[in-house]
């Protein structure tokens, strides 16, 4: 198979910064899309792939899975994709297609496993893919999402991860007019939860432990603000809420929240702590919750969130760096020192 080598910006071990690295990519094949990639965004899952915190680490490695950028060459079958397209791509770039969760467009929960856009086994070249801090990666068009030209394309990168991510368990669990939400968390995936069910008709309140955060909850959309420290102001909301979206990866106290919900509500979990969260069974069984988990979207939902946020004009609150900033970015992020997520301008590779 034909190669050709571009930039990137990955390490080759665990204690190392962030560095310019040359990889290599597959030239296109028939169903292939290959994309000049103008934004990345930056994933909390980069930080932890690229020091290895998640034991599964093989290097080098090229982080990256909220990518925006233009097509540049297409294969002679791809139908959906022309050259000069806006394009994206988020966590997947291919899955086996066969099994049942792949034919129902749930190709996350492929039963061989989807394969990631960095740091999983490459189908193609072997070794390991290499994400989106790079000049351009090579996609088969199924993977790839169509980009509206009608917002900022910084802006967008992001929906690519934290936009499906909270986005596919709202439409799951069907929030809409008058249902009372909850989201836990105001960070890169909380208040992206804000902004969509916000925009899903959704009376939405949000669960802080800053009381600074109250006026920048209220711009993105909440329609109450709650200090959970305080326990006076979480009693006022029990059994009040259809549904809570948790975006925390610390740990934190489930029944506090679990509590909080109507009969037959669901609490679901998209931030991913790292320690077990203990729950107390009757949190649960007397009043017949649901405590459960989400991950990212299909492509097929993953488009339809795209142009969803096209059509309420919904994009991420970013911080636009260069690609020198990274490492810098990766120590800013664990501080929590973001509003609310950066973003590679990948010119600055160049």
């Amino acid at each position: 198979m034909e190669t050709k080598n571009i930039k990137a910006f990955g390490t080759e071990a665990a204690e190392a910064p962030l560095q310019t690295l040359d990889i290599k990519r597959r030239t296109v094949l028939a169903h292939d899309v290959e994309i000049e990639i103008l934004y990345c965004g930056i994933c909390h899952s980069d930080l932890h792939s690229a020091r290895n915190e998640w034991h599964g680490t093989v290097y080098p490695i090229v982080p990256g899975h909220e990518i925006v950028g233009r097509i540049t060459k297409v294969g002679d079958h791809v139908k959906h994709f022309k050259v000069g397209d806006l394009a994206g791509v988020g966590c997947m770039v291919d899955s086996c297609r066969e099994c049942e969760h792949c034919k129902n467009d749930l190709e996350q929960f492929c039963d061989e496993g989807s394969t990631l856009t960095f740091n999983s086994p490459d189908k193609h070249l072997g070794g390991q893919t290499f994400g989106g801090y790079s000049q351009s990666i090579t996609v088969d068009e199924n993977y790839v999402l169509h980009i509206s030209d009608k917002l900022d394309l910084a802006g967008v990168a992001p929906l690519l991860c934290a936009g499906i991510t909270t986005y596919s368990p709202l439409k799951h669990w069907k929030v809409g007019p008058g249902q009372k939400v909850g989201i836990v968390g105001i960070g890169g995936l909380g208040h992206m939860g804000i902004k969509l069910a916000k925009a899903m008709g959704a009376h939405v309140v949000v669960f802080t432990t800053s009381l600074s955060k109250t006026e920048d909850a209220k711009r993105l959309g909440a329609d109450e603000v709650v200090l959970s420290t305080d326990p006076e102001q979480m009693a006022k909301h029990a059994k009040t809420l259809n549904f809570i979206l948790d975006c925390v990866s610390a740990e934190h106290n489930i029944d506090s929240y679990l509590n909080l919900l109507k009969v037959d509500g669901t609490l679901t979990l998209v931030g991913a702590p790292m320690e077990p969260l203990p729950v107390t069974s009757f949190s649960l069984i007397l009043g017949r919750r649901s405590f459960a988990g989400s991950a990212i979207g299909g492509i097929a939902e993953t488009q339809e969130m795209l142009d969803f946020c096209a059509e309420h004009n919904i994009t991420a609150d970013i911080e636009v760096i260069g690609v020198n900033d990274v490492n810098d970015a990766y120590e800013r992020l664990l501080k929590g020192d973001i509003k609310y997520r950066f973003v590679i301008d990948m010119a600055s590779l160049n």
